[in-house]
């Protein structure tokens, strides 16, 4: 199964489900289905394919009494964008060579590119006349049909194509007509796996230089989701002709949302070849508006409107511009005209939709699908995109049943498949509810640390809805998937995950669990809290934001909540904010969320929003930021809103950027920054190395690897002063390397236990995802009895992990050693919930909890014991006594 998002699919904001219904899905190359309820008969298709191979297919596709050379050469204007020309010249021949069928595909192909539909229907007209049997010319004129405000007419093609082909199999042996058979059995209901293999290679074999087996093929993976078989496709045409735009805008489309950049190597070849190619040209206009590069985009649509003034798709992109600068007459003006031409066109209304929804604007985005339907409503990309914007909002019900829907209509659908199965899967989930939330979890880990959700976010409603004014709609869905495909699934539709731990969509919140999350240690609280301060951000501005400020903003407000949440400057930041190419003027911020260079990229886009948003409120206070925010949720473009509540935009590009090196200044000034000479590196091997640190005894990259090479060598003795210096200048350095970590691990080693703790006590207060740090101040206070800094890191731990049993262990201890018998319950039941290797201890001391809580459960839990050893002494005297004292249990 593919697991990459389509080029139109949800690739939302920054940078993790039990079973794995996505490893079920059937494969475009190896899966058939049988669909014979469709009423169109597979057996006719077979038939008729040994028909045609019977007779023999024929290889070369007949120009007739035209020139060859100048049929090629005509061809070669398409594809190089000379519309006109390649007009002109088909033209010339039909003059005095009307019945030259090929050249019509010529003329017809030529007009409606430019958008000239009356011709271009004219046109078709006359050639159907002259050549009413030809089903490469009757494919070509259901988009002349649609153009004429009559779709239904073209809708009837495809069965009019098999019919033909059905009775005189002998006049369609060569492999382009095979192919246009092909499509239309595709358009009837057909195995799309038959299709393939059974039309389209036998075509490609025949002619392995027709690109229509190249275009057919991969279209139709692309149709279905397998980006990997579209592709291959799509290379294997430009080995057969390297020089053909649609090949490398096909390759673009199968790599976009997976490897962007490469995906934009294919345009500019595409635009190389033909610098009129109106798909690349669109895509580019796409992506820049998911960038915010407005102003782009509205530069490559006009070149699109200067070859086609009329083409549909540019006037969708056009409306959904004026939508997001508030322009609703114009957004209205843009649909119509796309609609010109023909007027129940479900395309324009589903490309306008898909597009707002990529902005988050779910409501106007299901809007415009329901329109798309009204027009067809078979349409299924608009159904399966309604759907996602129904689960998105919370309507779960009617988003589920037309997930089912489009899967029940085309199984070979990836997304709905994911879908269907996925809601299985939510199904088996716990669900945890109170008046503003239902949170969706595992089972097991709702019976773990469910209750710590649910608290955590009533503490972050109360906090962030009081701090911005604002009302929420109820409840807020939270769904915490223990699988990452499941959490890819109900986020983007399809299993891979581009590093996200949560995703919100103004009032549903999709997260990852601490069971997901594998690899770096990550705290699941300040996921959440992060998560929900888009809830409250995005309502408040009915999800008018840009990207850099929604995320600026959740970044920034970690940070406020605790310490150690959050983002905050490092050395790699500091150099990042001094170097001018790295620093992204705010304008362009979003853009810097889209396709980063790195992955560090990204987090530093994470960072520099936040530190914008902190620069807006230390300058100009937090009301002016709220008043952005309401701006926003009235329609008001960003950097218009800017400008009105705090400075002109290039005023404050320069006030940040001035802010922004100050900050980076002001980290470890004590500290020298120089980096040692290029041919040292940072982590060199030369002996010279030793000579330069030694005249730079302060600086920072010259300490650190002085520092690395003396714990790598263990010489503890040797690295305490340099890791001490390193700390005292530099005290809030957080990371598995930093100067804190390893001083501590050199106290350690040293026998300094008391300096030790003194150096760990300080440092988890500014680093939210530091288990071993949390475990060694657990060992060090519960061997004094410190109970109460044991219960602090032992709740530090389980907001990174509480899926593991020592903090736990550690908590029980503690909470039974402060007599805190609800908190010892808590932790004893999650260490049950565990697998525990002895039960029947953990029974028996939740039993006595019980029992001093008066919770008739306590006889439950002695037997429970004794149920796994019988002969538990203190479980037995406890049972007598529980029955000696029943009152003590009501």
């Amino acid at each position: 199964m593919s697991a990459t998002r389509t080029i139109s699919g949800q690739s939302l904001v920054v940078p993790r489900a039990v079973a794995r219904p996505v490893e079920r899905k059937p494969d475009l190359r190896s899966v058939v289905y049988d669909r014979s309820a469709s009423g169109f008969q597979f057996r006719s298709l077979r038939q008729i394919l040994a028909a045609l191979i019977g007779i023999g297919l024929a290889g070369v596709v007949l120009v007739g009494r035209g020139d060859v050379a100048d049929f090629s050469k005509a061809q070669k204007l398409l594809l190089t964008g000379e519309y006109g020309e390649a007009i002109a010249s088909a033209r010339n021949v039909l003059e005095t060579e009307p019945r030259e069928e090929a050249w019509y595909a010529i003329l017809v192909r030529g007009l409606l590119t430019i958008g000239k539909y009356p011709e271009a229907f004219t046109a078709m007209t006359n050639a159907l006349t002259v050549v009413p049997s030809d089903i490469r010319l009757m494919w070509l004129s259901r988009e002349a049909f649609a153009f004429r405000n009559d779709p239904e007419r073209g809708r009837q093609v495809p069965k009019e194509v098999f019919q033909l082909v059905n009775r005189r199999s002998w006049l369609y042996r060569e492999p382009e007509s095979l192919v246009v058979f092909g499509q239309a059995a595709l358009a009837l209901g057909a195995d799309p796996k038959d299709v393939l293999e059974k039309v389209f290679d036998v075509a490609g074999k025949a002619d392995s230089k027709l690109r229509d087996v190249y275009l057919g093929r991969g279209g139709l993976a692309l149709e279905k989701g397998d980006f990997a078989l579209a592709a291959k496709a799509f290379e294997d045409g430009l080995k057969a002709d390297p020089q053909d735009p649609d090949f490398h805008f096909g390759l673009a489309r199968a790599y976009s949302g997976s490897e962007d950049q490469r995906a934009f190597e294919e345009v500019e070849s595409a635009l190389k070849l033909n610098p009129h190619h109106v798909p690349s040209l669109l895509l580019l206009a796409d992506h820049e508006i998911d960038a915010e590069e407005y102003s782009m985009a509205e530069k490559h649509l006009e070149q699109v409107q200067k070859i086609n003034p009329w083409n549909p798709e540019a006037w969708a992109y056009r409306a959904v511009l004026c939508h997001l600068k508030g322009d609703l007459s114009g957004e209205t003006n843009a649909r119509n005209t796309g609609l010109k031409f023909w007027v129940s066109n479900p395309g324009v209304d589903h490309l306008i939709g898909t597009k707002l929804s990529r902005k988050y604007r779910f409501a106007e985005g299901a809007r415009h699908q329901r329109a798309a339907l009204g027009f067809d409503s078979t349409f299924l990309p608009a159904k399966q995109q309604l759907a996602n914007d129904l689960l998105r909002l919370g309507e779960e019900s009617e988003g589920w049943d037309l997930a089912q829907e489009v899967y029940q209509q085309d199984g070979y659908n990836v997304e709905a498949y994911n879908l269907v199965t996925l809601h299985d899967t939510l199904a088996k989930y716990a669900t945890l509810t109170n008046q503003d939330f239902i949170v969706r979890i595992s089972t097991n880990e709702a019976g773990i640390y469910g209750g710590q959700v649910l608290k955590l976010l009533d503490r972050a409603k109360r906090v962030l809805t009081k701090k911005y004014s604002v009302e929420l709609a109820s409840p807020t869905y939270v769904e915490i998937f223990s699988d990452q495909k499941d959490f890819g699934v109900r986020t983007f539709g399809m299993p891979d995950n581009p590093g996200f731990l949560g995703v919100c969509f103004g009032r549903v919140v999709t997260a990852t669990s601490p069971a997901a999350n594998s690899g770096k240690p990550l705290n699941w609280e300040t996921v959440l809290w992060h998560e929900f301060c888009h809830v409250v951000t995005l309502q408040l501005t009915h999800n008018k934001m840009p990207r850099w400020l929604s995320e600026g903003i959740s970044v920034y407000e970690e940070r406020q909540a605790d310490p150690a949440w959050g983002q905050r400057l490092s050395p790699r930041y500091r150099e990042m904010i001094l170097d001018e190419k790295e620093l992204t003027p705010i304008a362009s911020l979003s853009g810097a969320f889209l396709n980063p260079k790195t992955p560090e990229h990204l987090q530093f886009a994470y960072f520099q929003a936040s530190l914008v948003v902190e620069f807006l409120i230390e300058r100009f206070g937090a009301p002016a930021l709220r008043s952005i925010l309401g701006d926003l949720g009235d329609g008001v473009e960003i950097n218009r809103a800017l400008e009105t509540r705090t400075l002109p935009l290039a005023t404050l590009e320069k006030d940040f950027k001035e802010f922004a090196t100050a900050q980076a200044h002001a980290l470890a000034p004590q500290l020298e920054w120089d980096k040692p000479p290029a041919d040292h590196g940072i982590r060199p091997n030369e002996e010279e190395f030793e000579d330069w640190a030694l005249k730079h005894p302060k600086n920072y990259w010259a300490l650190t690897e002085t520092v690395r090479r003396l714990v790598d060598a263990r010489k503890w003795d040797q690295a305490r002063e340099p890791l001490e210096l390193l700390v005292a200048n530099y005290p809030n350095q957080v990371g598995s390397e930093s100067a804190p970590v390893l001083l501590a691990a050199t106290l350690r080693a040293l026998g300094k236990t008391n300096e030790e703790r003194q150096i760990l006590t300080r440092y988890v207060r500014l680093d939210d995802s530091a288990p071993s740090a949390y475990l060694r101040l657990m060992e060090l206070a519960a061997a004094t009895s410190d109970w109460p800094e044991v219960i602090r890191n032992a709740e530090r731990y389980l907001a990174v992990n509480p899926l593991v049993a020592p903090p736990w262990r550690f908590l029980a201890d503690a909470a039974e050693g402060v007599k805190d018998d609800a908190s010892a319950k808590r932790a004893l039941l999650a260490l049950l919930r565990l697998n525990p290797q002895n039960p029947a201890e953990l029974h028996f001391r939740l039993a006595r909890v019980l029992q001093r809580m008066g919770d008739p459960e306590a006889r439950k839990q002695v037997l429970l014991a004794l149920e796994e050893m019988p002969r538990h002494r203190q479980a037995l005297e406890l049972l007598l006594e529980l029955h000696q004292k029943p009152d003590s249990n009501k």
